[in-house]
């Protein structure tokens, strides 16, 4: 399977953060789900794929050609064409209407549809007439999803761009998602916080935290295999001497209520130990265990 987009040791340093050794890979076909907090290092990673900023080492591929300083403008042109790139927030100058926006981005793609465009602006029930400024945050990502997908890229890098989106729109909005995705040369990296879109959508998940990756994983490993076991303290020492986790594999969360503990195959776990209640994992649940969680 070829790889879009291949991120290899990337690192890059500001004053009070280091991005670190980042590994993160987009195979043709798939959907990359990209977690974390807030100041994680998500966007200063899809910064650096988009050439905005210069890492410090490390390398990044895009359809196999490699960016760097010393790419000519034609290739970095012709990569960019390739691309659709949404941001957490409309870019698009303030008091241009969104008819006129579809003008402008016609110039600058040389595969622009306008009658693909045209058409998304029906689906979002985007009227042309209203201005960039007067959107709302919702409105504002489906103009820009519209006009990311307009060109026809390969490749999408969608940072948070459901998050001004209500559940209905939100819903509208993955499935325009999974009808790009029925090419199976097309990929997509989609930074968000709403996991529960990650669940219906993403074949991966890569989680960032501090600037390091603390996991990276297909997602039907967390959604359809991983579970949390519900251990009261005893339950939980018979656990941790049971065998059943490798030294330094068990993960848990102590509460007030009792113990939360990770576990990676809840189908085997509730053979052997039928007393513990068991839930299903989550990515929110799975990714809190993996970054608060302590090990045994």
């Amino acid at each position: 399977m070829n790889n879009l987009l291949d991120i290899r040791n990337l690192s890059k340093h500001y004053d009070g953060f280091d991005l670190q050794n980042i590994d993160l890979h987009v195979p043709a076909g798939s959907i990359v789900g990209f977690v974390g907090s807030n100041g994680a290092g998500k966007t200063t990673t899809i910064k650096a794929v988009l050439g905005l900023i210069a890492p410090d080492s490390g390398s990044i591929e895009v359809f196999g050609q490699r960016i760097d300083a010393h790419m000519s403008s034609s290739q970095t042109v012709s990569i960019k064409q390739r691309m659709g790139v949404v941001f957490d927030t409309c870019s698009f100058p303030e008091e241009m209407n969104v008819k006129n926006v579809g003008k402008l981005m016609s110039y600058c793609y040389a595969a622009w549809d306008s009658t693909l465009f045209e058409r998304y602006l029906d689906m979002f029930e985007l009227p042309r007439d209203k201005t960039v400024k007067d959107l709302s945050r919702g409105m504002g990502m489906k103009l820009s999803l519209a006009c990311a997908l307009a060109h026809k890229p390969e490749l999408l890098i969608l940072d948070e761009a459901t998050a001004g989106l209500d559940p209905l729109a939100r819903d509208e909005a993955l499935d325009v998602l999974r009808d790009f995705m029925r090419n199976e040369r097309h990929g997509i990296l989609m930074s968000s916080h709403i996991t529960s879109d990650l669940e219906k959508i993403a074949d991966y998940i890569v989680c960032i935290d501090g600037g390091r990756i603390v996991f990276s994983v297909e997602k039907d490993a967390i959604t359809d295999t991983a579970g949390v076991a519900h251990c009261r303290a005893a339950e939980f020492e018979s656990l941790a001497e049971s065998g059943f986790f490798a030294p330094g594999d068990m993960r848990y969360l102590r509460h007030t209520y009792g113990i939360s503990v990770l576990v990676p195959d809840r189908f085997a776990f509730a053979e052997n130990f039928k007393d513990i209640a068991l839930d299903k994992a989550s990515i929110d649940t799975y990714m809190g265990l993996m970054l608060k969680g302590e090990t045994r």
